[in-house]
Formats: structure tokens, sequence, C-alpha cells
């Protein structure tokens, strides 16, 4: 048996959108673009949506948005995408790598506010694997400190904290990629509750223009394209359901799986499972684990192998050299993910199970 780590799902309603699309005549940025910004803000519960190419332009644009440039700081985690912190260097600002909770594996609090310095202007929580960082002390400290709040939702359609969709704390940034829990082939969406702000990504995204030909800010080409939002408007109504099957599946593990340690969801948080991610105990060989998973056929992968500030483009940095983030370090060395789609057959999620309890 072959368990792939996701399976993206394209079925007839994503290939007609996409033929109907087509057949209009309006390619890039038209109203289907328009009404998935809408449908996504409202799903969320946010007063704007502004789609983009992808995740990373997402990012980069919600940072433009906020006027943060050189001389600034961001604190972000290690443990995460790179996107996350080369958003940050591609304006021109410093990403503050702070450590990680041990239980969540989403950036410190704690490790924030003592990251904080006088040229601090931003805080980029990631919901990692599609779990919510803790947005109650995270939104407390932006508002003490008068710092932009910036949420990288990469992972995170439709999780929740307290009840509140994540995206509706700051300025959050999506992406479709095909692995995530919903795709448009390729895109990003911001998502915000402040005009200012959203007439400001609508002009980034599109060279910087105001009206057509008026340019008022720079800005660059990071539309979406008509037929990747009528993928999407399709797939956000499916996102309920497959959400719901992540659920259940991780359920299951969870009830299953002995001898690792299960994803821990503190009170208050939904997650969406993007990743259904577990913890080897310190000492077991995770090479060899993954080796056997692989060879037997279960699609485990790392996320991630090496944090960000240890990836040569900041090593060779001098500011990142012996930075020391324990826990980021120890889950870099200890983290494995195991396949958790909605996709996944009954059959299959008991193969997984049981390949991981042999291979303990």
């Amino acid at each position: 048996m072959q368990v792939p780590i996701a399976r993206p799902f394209l079925g007839e309603e994503e290939k007609a959108a996409v033929l109907d699309a087509l057949s209009s005549g309006q390619l890039s940025q038209g109203p289907r673009v328009a009404e998935f910004e809408r449908a996504f803000a409202a799903y969320h519960g946010a007063k704007h949506g502004i789609a983009t190419s992808n995740g990373t332009t997402a990012l980069t644009s919600a940072l433009m948005a906020h006027g943060i440039g050189p001389g600034d700081e961001v604190i972000v985690p290690s443990f995460s995408f790179f996107a996350t912190a080369s958003s940050v260097l591609s304006v021109g600002a410093t990403p503050v790598f702070a450590d990680i909770d041990a239980d969540t594996f989403c950036l410190s609090p704690t490790a924030t506010e003592a990251a904080i310095t006088e040229r601090t202007r931003a805080i980029m929580p990631v919901h990692l694997y599609g779990l919510p960082a803790d947005m109650a002390r995270f939104e407390a400290l932006c508002r003490a400190r008068d710092l932009v709040l910036l949420e990288d939702a990469a992972q995170a359609h439709g999780a929740k904290f307290d009840g509140r969709c994540v995206g509706t704390f700051g300025t959050a940034s999506f992406s479709f990629y095909p692995t995530k829990n919903m795709t448009t082939t390729e895109g990003g969406m911001v998502l915000t509750n402040d005009d200012a702000v959203a007439e400001r990504l609508r002009m980034i995204r599109h060279q910087g223009m105001s009206t057509q030909y008026l340019h008022e800010v720079i800005g660059y080409n990071f539309r979406m394209t008509d037929p990747s939002a009528a993928i999407g408007l399709v797939q956000l109504r499916r996102l309920d359901a497959w959400t719901k099957k992540r659920q259940e599946n991780a359920a299951w593990y969870d009830r299953q799986l002995s001898g690792v340690g299960t994803p821990k969801v503190p009170s208050g948080r939904e997650h969406v499972y993007h990743q259904y991610t577990i913890r080897l105990e310190e000492g077991v060989d995770r090479d060899a684990f993954i080796k056997r998973l692989n060879e037997r056929g279960v699609g485990a992968r790392v996320y991630y192998p090496l944090p960000i500030h240890r990836q040569p483009v900041f090593a060779r940095m001098e500011r990142y050299r012996g930075l020391e983030l324990p826990e980021t370090e120890r889950a870099t060395r200890a983290v494995l993910s195991l396949p958790v789609h909605p996709a996944l057959t009954d059959e299959e999620r008991a193969f997984v199970a049981a390949e991981v309890k042999a291979a303990c």
C-alpha cells in the first residue's frame, strides 16, 4: 500500500468552473477573484479579502501595506517554512527569531516579548500545522506595545481560537498551494479589518495602481487569475467537510498511536490539521524511522528539518551566528508528519497507524 502525505482533490466541479472562467474571456483578476475574496473573508469573519498570486506574495504584500521596511524588525519563529522570514527580508526589514512553545510548536509569546527592541514594528506568529498560536497573548502584547500583528495563516484555513477564526486578529496571510487544506493550484489571500490597509494591499498587488495607469505606490504583479479563483470558490464550499474529516482522522490517530508524542491542542483552540505532526522520543533515530515508514509505503515527511536561522542565507549573516533557540532545535530533530488528508481511507489510516507502531 502507498499512502502519500497529501492527495489534492480537483473534481468535476472545479474543472467545470475553470472551463467557464476560460470561456468568459476574463482571465486575470476579474469577477471571480472579487467573488472569491468576498467569500473567503466572510467565511473567516473578516471585513476584507485581497487575493494574491501565492502565499509568499500575500506575506510580502501585508508587510508592505503596513509600511514595514528598512530599519524595522519583525519577530518571527524559526520553526516554519522559509517564506515566513524571507518575506521580511524582501521588504528590507530584519527578521528577529524567537523560540517556540514546546507543546504547540507555535511562536512563544514569552520568548517574543523578550525579543522586542525599540526597532520592533511587528510580530508574526505562525499557526503551524493548522493549530492557532496563542492569539490572546499576542493580541494583548501588540496592543500594549503598539506593534503590528501579522498572522501567517498559510496552513490554517478555518482554524479557530476561542471560537474566533484566525485571520481576524491582525492582518493575515493564507496560501492556496496544492497541498494546503484547500487550493487554487497556486494563490494567496490577505485578510484584514482595516480599510486603509485593504486599500494599500489592492494597489500593491496591482502594480501600485489606484485607478488604471495611476500609480500611487510602488507595487507588483501579485494578482490572482480568474481560473484560480474559480477553483477556490468550489474548494471553499468543500472546506468544512474536509476539515471535519481531517479532525476525525487526527482524533483516530490520537487514540491509536502509542510510543510517540501526539499533537497537543490547548483548550479553546480548533486545530484544522494541515499536518498531523508527532514528536519522537529523544534518542530515536528519526532518519531510520522515516526510512522504514517510507519503504513500507507511508508518505511520512519532516516539516521542518532545519530551522530558518540555520538556513545558508541566514547562517551567513553575522547577527544570526550563535543564535540559540533550544525548543526550536529540539523540534527540528524530533518531529514527523503523517498522512491526515481528507482522502485518507479507513484502510489507509489503519495501515499508517500499524506501521508507526511497528516502527516504534
